[in-house]
């Protein structure tokens, strides 16, 4: 019998597995598909929330651990596994924000390295981007990660532990349980047991959870995105409008990202969410008129409370945590929330305070 048993196989399952099996546990993770490829592959992989001070300080505590743990980390990664994660610190640039005060107030309580730039900064960093804009905010440590890349050095990671034993294509529709004592999970093919079991499976989790009665806010939310093909250089930075955003990647393609959709489960593309996207990205960069929509996407986000991660012990039920609800920062949370569920599960000296995650802020 596994120590701990993972449901859910994205970046916050995979990271939590290797934080446990680094203690020398034994996990089991299964995936209902391939690991990583549900919204981890979806997503931007911008390191930071998008306008992090329009969020409240426990995702700022949770981003703030992770945006020091991503260089060293992916160096590793792309060590062990020949997988280059494409991790790069490039910096964001905000442009036409309404709220800069409450911005450059937040970075100045947060000791984040934000500030109001002048044109000729804009243009000097990005001399493509869409001309009149007179200032914009920036900042310079924001990184990003290429994320199928990120999530496929992961599992190449897990693999190799011999205390992993990984299962994809393994569906879960049920936990199993006597009396309040949850002893692992039923799926469409057997009865996986543990001595705890952790549900990170995004915005599937509430659906698990309701089977023992457990409501939750959990649901989906659907994000679209597009990648153009374009030629390097086109773009060398991460910058922000209006909500949509445009990252570079080391190929020179630039993605566009990306729609907020409460559309349940449903993970069909729009035109209407193309057109939207194609406009926001002309906007930014006009140049990109000028090359094709290579892919058009989308990823299911497990939608929370306040956009807040619910992680810790389910009440009511014994050795049966969560860790989800992470919405539109999975990526940019999953350190984060793999330490704190690390030392939560294995009562270690807690390094972050998982208080304003429980279950009682949903009370």
């Amino acid at each position: 019998m596994s120590d701990f048993l993972l449901v859910g196989g994205g970046v916050v399952g995979m990271m939590l597995a290797r934080e446990l099996a680094d203690a020398g546990a034994e996990v089991t993770l299964v995936e209902r598909g391939r690991c990583g490829e549900e919204s981890s592959w979806a997503g931007g992989g911008i390191v930071s929330p998008l306008y992090p001070w329009r969020y409240p300080a426990p995702i700022t505590a949770l981003a703030t651990y992770a945006q020091a743990f991503y260089p060293k980390f992916t160096q590793q990664l792309l060590e062990e596994t020949g997988i280059d994660p494409e991790f790069r610190e490039d910096g964001l640039l905000f442009l036409q924000v309404a709220d800069k005060p409450a911005a450059l107030d937040w970075a100045l309580k947060e000791q984040q390295q934000l500030e109001q730039v002048d044109a000729n900064f804009l243009y000097t960093k990005e001399p493509n981007v869409a001309a009149g804009f007179e200032n914009a905010l920036w900042m310079p440590k924001v990184a990003s990660v290429r994320t199928p890349r990120l999530a496929k050095a992961l599992r190449a990671s897990i693999t190799q532990y011999k205390n992993i034993r990984l299962l994809e294509n393994t569906e879960v529709y049920s936990l199993y349980q006597d009396e309040g004592d949850v002893l692992g999970v039923e799926g469409t093919q057997m009865i996986f047991s543990a001595r705890r079991t952790v549900l990170c499976a995004g915005a599937w989790t509430g659906k698990l959870l309701e089977t023992l009665g457990v409501e939750t806010a959990i649901k989906p939310m659907r994000g679209q995105m597009i990648l153009f093909k374009a030629p390097p250089k086109l773009l060398n930075r991460v910058v922000l409008m209006d909500g949509y955003y445009l990252i570079p990647r080391k190929d020179g393609r630039v993605l566009v990202g990306s729609t907020l959709e409460d559309v349940g489960f449903d993970k069909q593309t729009t035109h209407v969410a193309l057109q939207a996207l194609r406009e926001a990205a002309f906007k930014m960069l006009p140049q990109l008129k000028g090359y094709e929509v290579e892919r058009h996407w989308s990823g299911l986000r497990p939608g929370s409370l306040d956009g807040i991660p619910l992680m810790g012990e389910v009440p009511n039920y014994r050795n049966l945590y969560t860790s989800t609800g992470h919405f539109r920062n999975g990526l940019v949370l999953a350190p984060a929330a793999a330490r704190g569920m690390a030392d939560l599960l294995l009562k270690r000296e807690a390094v972050i305070d998982m208080q304003p995650y429980s279950f009682s802020k949903e009370a």
